[in-house]
């Protein structure tokens, strides 16, 4: 007799048939009065059926894949995937960028996929950048997820790699997206906030769904804050697998890491760029690549053979789990270069389609359930947003390599398929066009052929349910300064927060559980009472830090597409400026001049020089630096310009380096500003170079940052 399910018992029933009657939770009664039209009803589809479990999709075993068949899951996420027209619902602002990715090697030994089989074989690239939460019109530089999403034009056909610039996501079944996506977006009573976290229904979900602590926190550091989409890794988030020649599959994670460094924002400078420049980092990628100054990255992979694939304290099928590198290293495929801005930003950034499905011979999926709703989502969302199922025959969506197949018509069909046979098998066309055997030279696409053995259940495995060791390790492999940050975005969200009851349990049952030293920061910040242990019991991790996951291992080698302002007067000597132009061409960094005005300033030889905008028009929150060069009588008529000084304390308090020649370094005698290796200052640029150069590469003057607090910037 085949083994079967225990039934809910009758208390459990009777609970359940009360709440079309009594909401069961009268805590949450006692708390607010509810104005929701679904107060005391019971969770059910849009077909009026009662829903047992709205947490788990339907899959074969607790870690296999997903079924076709899990109606609840369908309508959940195809009702989701049509809210929105024509916006995409998430990653609705976005930028993009034409490039190519080049193989190192011939890595026939991990993967059959052709275009990581031959040592310096160039794949035609586009990649979209985004934020999360804000629709088109919202800022680039709010704190939020960026998503990093790579369509690869193979000669095979297109790959995509749709991941995010952070290694985890905030839930471990697709069957909860809807549920995290409308509690981050705009609260529905009156569509606030935009382009943020920080409101009463984000919290309220994450604090309740503890899967999410990692997410959250990866987002409270400095890596929801990134000073460009240049200096941003990318993460594939979920396991893949790689299959060669031989049918050999690996587990394997994909991590996109910038030759630029991993960078950010500091918090007050995210802020007043989105007042200042919404568009900041869309120009900055832009203006990069006119420049010359192509962004690249390095694909690498963590590879996981399938005899290790439970060898680790987490399961690598979890997407809120990373595998830390010096577990597994990573081994690098191949580089990324982006050297070509869109044409039309409609026809290309706007339409492009991604979806994880879009996979080629020697890329196959995992089981991870968050992944196998992914797989279905994508390609329903584009039915809708760029109308019907032809968006494939957009240019910027089209395969480089020929496709044929029996599809025809519906809207927007632009393909004139002549024969007059669209079926298969049919003899009519000769039987063309023909399936491709796997085993044929350049093969059909075959899935891996994975053994599964288990009954239909709606369950999440238990290896997937530990959530606090990863956060802790997260937060204890950050560097001090990192800390101090979460610390403040965690203070600065949950200020936001009107509910008191919601941002004690986020310190009291999500906080306390990652670090109690970072509980009790952000309780004193917001008046609660510390927590004195954690809520629950939390296994410590293989790891106690893992210094890959702090930005301070991945600095820049070289300053190169640096930006750095140059602070010019009537007077401003030849000399240092020419020593100034020499650098930058030197480390091709991007120096802007700027004056008191738009108009020409006169050296001190007499010379008309042209300026690239003024003090006022270009703040210093658009520039790694600031340079004040020599000139005559600079100190005081610099004193004298109200919004010459205010750009020298501003980039003080961001913690930039500042260089000042000559004359120039008087003052610092009449500024509070403190030397430190990022207070630059000599009698010519030449002598200095050298220090600009390494503070410029170190990001910022980390050490100043407990001395800015009064500087009135």
């Amino acid at each position: 007799m085949a083994d079967k399910k225990p039934l809910v018992d009758k208390s459990q029933a009777a609970g359940s048939d009360a709440l079309d009657k009594k909401n069961s939770n009268p805590k949450i009664q006692d708390i607010e009065q509810f104005k929701s039209d679904a107060t005391g009803q019971a969770l059910r589809t849009n077909q009026g059926v009662r829903i047992a479990d709205n947490k788990n999709s339907l899959r074969i075993g607790a870690r296999g894949p997903s079924l076709l068949e899990d109606f609840i899951l369908r309508e959940k996420i195809t009702h989701f995937d049509h809210e929105r027209i024509p916006e995409r619902i998430v990653h609705a602002r976005g930028v993009g960028a034409h490039g190519y990715f080049e193989s190192y090697a011939n890595h026939a030994k991990l993967s059959k996929a052709g275009f990581l089989a031959e040592k310096g074989k160039q794949t035609p690239a586009f990649v979209r950048f985004s934020t999360v939460q804000g629709p088109r019109g919202s800022a680039d530089t709010v704190r939020d997820v960026r998503g990093f999403a790579v369509k690869f034009y193979t000669d095979e056909g297109n790959f995509d790699l749709v991941g995010n610039n952070i290694p985890v996501f905030f839930i471990q079944d697709g069957i909860k997206f809807p549920d995290f996506v409308h509690a981050v977006k705009p609260e529905p009573h009156n569509e606030i906030p935009t382009g943020a976290s920080a409101h009463d229904t984000f919290w309220d979900f994450v604090s309740l769904q503890s899967e999410s602590a990692h997410a959250v926190i990866w987002a409270m550091s400095d890596r929801g804050i990134p000073r460009s989409l240049r200096t941003m890794q990318g993460f594939g988030v979920h396991t893949f697998r790689l299959i060669n020649d031989e049918g050999v599959s690996r587990f394997v994670k994909f991590i996109w890491t910038p030759k630029q460094g991993v960078l950010s924002l500091v918090w007050d400078e995210a802020q007043k760029l989105a007042g200042k420049d919404a568009d900041f980092h869309r120009r900055d990628l832009g203006e990069a690549i006119e420049l010359g100054n192509y962004p690249e990255w390095e694909l690498g992979v963590q590879v996981i053979e399938e005899q290790d694939e439970h060898k680790f304290d987490f399961d690598i099928l979890d997407p809120t789990k990373v595998v830390p590198e010096e577990l597994v290293p990573i081994t690098p495929l191949g580089k990324l270069v982006l050297n070509r801005n869109p044409d039309n930003f409609f026809a290309e950034t706007e339409q492009v389609a991604f979806c994880p499905a879009h996979i080629v011979p020697g890329i196959d999926f995992s089981n991870d359930p968050l992944l196998q709703g992914r797989v279905f989502s994508y390609t329903d969302t584009q039915l809708s947003r760029l109308g019907g199922p032809n968006f494939h025959e957009i240019p910027i969506n089209k395969p480089v390599c020929p496709f044929h197949n029996n599809q025809r018509d519906a809207l927007h069909r632009t393909t004139i398929n002549k024969g007059q046979a669209s079926y298969e098998p049919n003899s009519i066309d000769g039987g063309w066009p023909l399936e491709t055997p796997p085993a044929a030279k350049d093969g059909g696409f075959e899935s891996y052929y994975e053994r599964i053995d288990a009954h239909k259940v709606r369950e999440r495995s238990p290896s997937f349910s530990d959530h606090f060791s990863q956060p802790r390790l997260f937060y204890r492999s950050l560097s001090p300064h990192e800390q101090s940050h979460v610390a403040d975005a965690y203070s600065f969200e949950l200020g936001k927060v009107k509910r008191k009851y919601i941002r004690e349990r986020v310190v009291n049952e999500i906080l306390a559980n990652i670090d109690l030293e970072l509980a009790g920061t952000v309780a004193k910040n917001l008046g609660i009472a510390p927590p004195k242990k954690p809520s629950v019991k939390v296994p410590e991790p293989e790891l106690q830090t893992s210094p890959a996951l702090s930005q301070q291992t991945l600095l820049p080698e070289s300053v190169a597409g640096k930006k750095v302002a140059v602070l010019v007067f009537d007077g401003v000597s030849d000399q240092h400026l020419q020593q100034a132009v020499s650098w930058a061409k030197q480390h091709q960094v991007n120096l802007m001049l700027l004056g008191p005005l738009s108009a020409p300033v006169t050296t001190s030889k007499g010379k008309a020089v042209e300026v690239d905008g003024s003090i006022k028009g270009e703040p210093s929150i658009l520039h790694d630096a600031v340079l004040v060069p020599e000139g005559s009588g600079i100190a005081s008529t610099f004193l004298e310009n109200g919004d010459a000084v205010h750009y020298l304390l501003e980039a003080y308090k961001h913690l930039k380096a500042i260089v000042l020649t000559g004359e120039a370094a008087k003052l610092l005698a009449s500024l509070p500003l403190k030397e430190d290796a990022g207070l630059i200052s000599g009698s010519n640029f030449s002598s200095l170079e050298g220090q600009l150069t390494e503070a410029l590469k170190s990001h910022r003057v980390w050490a100043r940052e407990g001395s800015i607090r009064n500087i009135p910037a």
